[in-house]
């Protein structure tokens, strides 16, 4: 395993009411630990194959995780979410700025759902490892995310959150 996603979202320090969004959910990996961690709260699982919006659906539904809600969108345009502005307390954005052709959009989006005092943690890969992660040309580094959510508006928190060997963990603050 390279990250363990309980240790991750620790350190983002969910509170048990937090309404949290899983931008480019994949598989669920990230909103089941989620889901989790806020028992009162809501998981927004955003996710554009859907297939995958399916399989998390169905998940859910078996490990009677009534809180986690998988949605089909867009994260890479203006309200391709579908969530309301200001709506979220946090924003999971985990191994997805290397897929994006339009990361500055994903990230104005984060920014429109998420509440005043909100969070975006952003976990990614560090470098290409051949087989696994992304090709060299697609790694997104962790200068190159803290530049790009500084120009969009978000204020760096903490630079360090434990995401694994092959990959930065960091944490912005609306």
């Amino acid at each position: 395993m390279f990250m363990d996603p309980l240790e991750t979202l620790g350190a983002v320090h969910l509170q048990s009411t937090n309404t949290v969004a899983d931008f480019g959910a994949g598989s669920g990996f990230v909103s089941y630990a989620a889901a989790g961690l806020v028992p009162q709260g809501q998981v927004f699982a955003i996710e554009i194959k859907k297939d995958q919006v399916t399989r998390i659906t169905r998940d859910a539904d078996d490990r009677k995780l009534t809180n986690l809600h998988a949605l089909w969108g867009d994260i890479e345009i203006n309200e391709g979410t579908k969530l309301a502005n200001e709506s979220v307390d946090v924003v999971l954005c985990f191994n997805v700025l290397f897929l994006l052709d339009d990361k500055a959009s994903m990230l104005k989006e984060a920014f429109r759902v998420l509440k005043t005092g909100g969070k975006i943690a952003v976990v990614d890969w560090t470098e290409s490892f051949g087989g696994m992660g992304p090709q060299p040309h697609h790694v997104f580094n962790q200068t190159m995310a803290e530049t790009l959510l500084t120009t969009v508006g978000f204020k760096k928190l903490a630079d360090a959150l434990p995401a694994g060997a092959h990959h930065y963990g960091i944490l912005f603050g609306k």
